[in-house]
């Protein structure tokens, strides 16, 4: 037994290491520690929490807290909030602070839409300097400062960036290298010049070209994306498939063997749904391989024109078949280009196709029975009433409606396709962005048809980069008329458009965000004058707005003039051709020359009425797009080439139409530059 004296001894010793401990813990307990400010991490608190930090921090780690609450300021868009921080920087800086400085500045700058000045600053920044975080932040400003725009800088920039991130944001990488892939055509990676060490990229390339090989083809896709992965297994796509591409694996082909087609089998719209019937059974039927009678003769120039229906003003776009439209589309009329060439089609089908009359019977009980009859897809209704009512439908048929709603509904079985006025005006703004034209002027009817496309066209053009479009309206044909004959002429003047936007969404990668410019600053600022003219009318306006113009504007100005389809007719000889010198306009290819055997077959099937060639030609695509549904619905980048445009589908599957350019030329009509 040990002795008393040992023990007390031992007890002592403990005591004060006992009472330290017990000292610390209840001055941890009364004093949390707050973690130091590291401004080449992540800034993961609001601008309030570093803020506050800013106020109880002694001068010597003021600065990192000011950097990452002017970081968080920027990415909460609080922007007078963060300049005033920089202001209160002080005038010494680390090197690491001053480098931090600068990724901030870049953000401001792009924020602002400055990306001259962004772009500016991070040339100065060298990337290997930065810490990984900042790095990954480096890499998505340099994104942002192209703008999405695709091209080598950009696709380096996201192949930089990949290696720096984690889970959500890395597969954000992947999908946007490859969205940035997929706007760029094959012509356009082809001609891309990279290093022989880039091997990363070469993959992508070498993806991007699998693609557009067999994107047609969902099982040759399957089996070529495979192959590319065990070719290249180091590329992040093969471990981390885009997910536009990793839907192609799921890929399930829809059923066409019974198809129901509805249409108004009476009434104003009667005859333009025969038309589009004609064409859907003619492309069933394998009809267009027959090339057109050998003893057929070419329309003379001087064609009459077949009656409208009711008259002059009668509807011929579906999408303006729906009570109350005030528009004035007129039946166009034109020739045929003779040719002996036949037209490679699909050979006949063997599905059912069975009519239902939506004139006759509401569009809930025609989609029920066509359900219980047996039927797997469903093409049409035409009327843009009846395709409202799709929006409420419970239906489990796959639809391919022939209009479009005011409002798309994105739903797994619904896709739209409609010859309307404003996807002419959302192609019109393509094609004239394309051509390098910055400054537009929009000339349109009065009324809902001038309206539809003025907002179509506006929103398409801020889509694509550019800012304010002029609007001016014209009235009847007598008024153009009076101010002919007066002198008067056309000033191309007129009232800036504002067109409906959805609310800009920032974008966040690596926990930088980068806010999208406030709705109402323009993308990109307006200067000098008109310098092209969108023209909405018909032959007979189009005779006197082009003099009127040309009374007010000299040829110096350089305006290039644009018309839609609305002008295009038959019976327009050498005299107008020769008064419409230089003006280019939009058809669809059908009528431009690019199956000139099936033209001249339609031509005498409608007696060169236009406007319900466009429909037939509607018919054949609608029965393409049918037999391709599963493609437009589950493929990303569908497009086929059809008679009415060459065809894509949007996410929401809204069929998107590219028009064929002609332009007016020493009394010729030839391809648009």
């Amino acid at each position: 037994m040990l002795p008393s004296k040992v023990v007390r001894n031992k007890a002592g010793r403990f005591v004060p290491v006992l009472l330290a401990g017990l000292i610390l813990a209840a001055c941890t307990g009364q004093a949390p520690q707050t973690p130091g400010a590291d401004v080449q991490g992540p800034a993961t608190r609001t601008s309030d929490y570093y803020l506050q930090q800013v106020q109880q921090s002694s001068d010597d780690n003021k600065a990192d807290w000011q950097l990452l609450a002017i970081r968080a300021l920027l990415n909460e868009g609080k922007y007078p909030q963060a300049n005033q921080q920089f202001t209160q920087l002080p005038k010494t800086l680390s090197d690491s602070q001053s480098q931090e400085v600068q990724l901030l500045n870049a953000q401001l700058a792009i924020s602002r839409q400055d990306v001259a000045s962004a772009q500016s600053v991070l040339d100065k920044l060298d990337p290997s300097s930065l810490s990984k975080d900042q790095q990954a932040r480096y890499w998505q400003l340099q994104i942002n400062a192209n703008q999405g725009k695709p091209s080598l800088t950009l696709l380096r920039a996201f192949i930089a960036q990949e290696p720096l991130l984690q889970g959500a944001d890395k597969q954000k990488n992947i999908d946007a290298t490859w969205q940035a892939l997929t706007q760029m055509t094959p012509e356009q990676a082809n001609s891309l010049v990279i290093n022989a060490d880039e091997n990363v990229l070469q993959g992508w390339l070498d993806l991007q070209s699998v693609y557009h090989a067999n994107r047609q083809d969902p099982d040759m896709l399957k089996a070529g994306i495979t192959d590319w992965q065990t070719r290249y297994p180091q590329n992040p796509a093969a471990k981390m498939l885009p997910t536009a591409l990793g839907q192609v694996q799921n890929f399930q082909q829809a059923s066409t063997g019974k198809i129901a087609l509805l249409l108004p089998l009476n009434g104003q719209a009667q005859v333009f749904a025969s038309a589009i019937q004609k064409g859907f059974n003619d492309a069933k039927n394998g009809v267009l391989n027959a090339p057109p009678p050998a003893a057929e003769a070419q329309p003379t120039e001087n064609a009459s024109a077949t009656p409208a229906e009711n008259d002059a003003n009668a509807v011929v776009s579906p999408s303006a078949i729906q009570p109350g439209d005030d528009s004035e589309q007129q039946q166009n009329q034109s020739v045929a280009p003779a040719s002996s060439q036949s037209v490679a089609t699909a050979p006949a089908s063997n599905a059912e196709v069975k009519v239902y009359d939506t004139s006759a019977q509401p569009l809930p009980q025609l989609l029920a029975q066509a359900q219980q009859d047996g039927a797997t897809l469903v093409v049409g209704p035409l009327l843009k009433n009846n395709v409202e009512q799709l929006a409420d439908s419970q239906t489990p048929l796959n639809v391919l409606a022939l209009n479009e709603p005011e409002k798309i509904q994105n739903r797994p079985n619904l896709c739209y396709f409609a010859l309307s006025p404003e996807d002419e005006a959302r192609d019109a703004a393509h094609h004239i962005w394309e051509q390098g034209k910055r400054s537009p002027l929009l000339l349109v009817p009065r009324g809902s048809l001038g309206d539809r496309v003025t907002n179509a066209f506006a929103s398409e053009w801020q889509k694509l980069g550019g800012s304010t479009v002029l609007r001016q309206q014209f009235g009847s044909t007598g008024e153009l008329k009076q101010g002919i004959n007066s002198g008067a002429g056309i000033r191309l003047t007129g009232t800036p458009v504002s067109a409906p936007q959805e609310q800009p969404q920032g974008v966040t990668i690596a926990g930088l965000t980068i806010p999208a410019p406030p709705s109402d600053a323009p993308v990109q600022s307006s200067s000098g004058n008109v310098d092209a003219t969108y023209i909405v009318s018909t032959q007979d306006e189009l005779q006197l707005i082009k003099p009127m113009i040309a009374m007010r504007v000299s040829s110096r100005d350089n305006v290039a003039l644009y018309a839609s389809s609305r002008s295009f007719q038959a019976g327009s000889g050498p005299d107008f051709r020769l008064e419409m010198e230089g003006l280019q306009f939009s058809d669809i290819p059908l009528l431009t020359g690019a199956n000139p055997g099936l033209m001249q077959q339609a031509a005498r099937t409608f007696n060169n009425d236009y406007s319900l060639v466009r429909l037939y030609a509607m018919g054949i695509d609608a029965w393409t797009l049918a037999n391709h549904f599963s493609e437009m619905r589950q493929l990303p980048g569908f497009q086929i080439d059809g008679n009415t445009g060459k065809l894509s589908a949007t996410q929401d599957c809204v069929i998107n139409r590219k028009l064929t350019w002609s332009q007016y030329r020493q009394g010729q009509i030839v391809p648009a530059n």
